[in-house]
């Protein structure tokens, strides 16, 4: 049987993956353990490996290390950890980022958002007024 504290984590692990499949892509899965080549704890956060902690003690820079590496190994160009808040649900929960990685990506939306307000500025427009009405 595993261990309590490995539990804790399939759990965070497969809620995560839940909330994520419903309000961002219906196709994220919890990835296999690769070992020193290992590519997050979830695939399908779009652009990110995602490296899932539900730790009671949080070491915020282990975990963007390993989440960093993590996105290398998956190719993927950002990484993040995904860290449970004790005693609140999935949509309480932290992601975090390095600041170098946070800069990058929004560099990344600053740029993409200009050439997509340029190239079809009504359907920018629309997205826009989606996702602001989301917030």
């Amino acid at each position: 049987m595993a261990s309590p504290s490995k539990a804790k984590g399939t759990a965070w692990e497969s809620a995560w993956t839940a909330y994520v499949r419903e309000h961002h892509n219906p196709d994220a899965h919890r990835n296999v353990q690769m070992g020193s080549k290992d590519i997050g704890d979830v695939a399908g956060y779009y652009l990110h490996a995602a490296e899932l902690k539900a730790e009671k003690t949080i070491t915020l820079s282990d975990y963007i290390a390993q989440a960093n590496r993590e996105a290398a190994n998956a190719g993927q160009p950002y990484g993040c950890a995904v860290v449970k808040r004790r005693m609140k649900g999935v949509a309480d929960g932290y992601v975090v980022r390095d600041v170098a990685t946070d800069v990058r990506l929004l560099n990344r939306v600053r740029d993409m958002e200009a050439a997509l307000q340029k190239a079809a500025p009504d359907v920018y427009r629309l997205i826009d007024l989606r996702h602001r009405e989301a917030a």
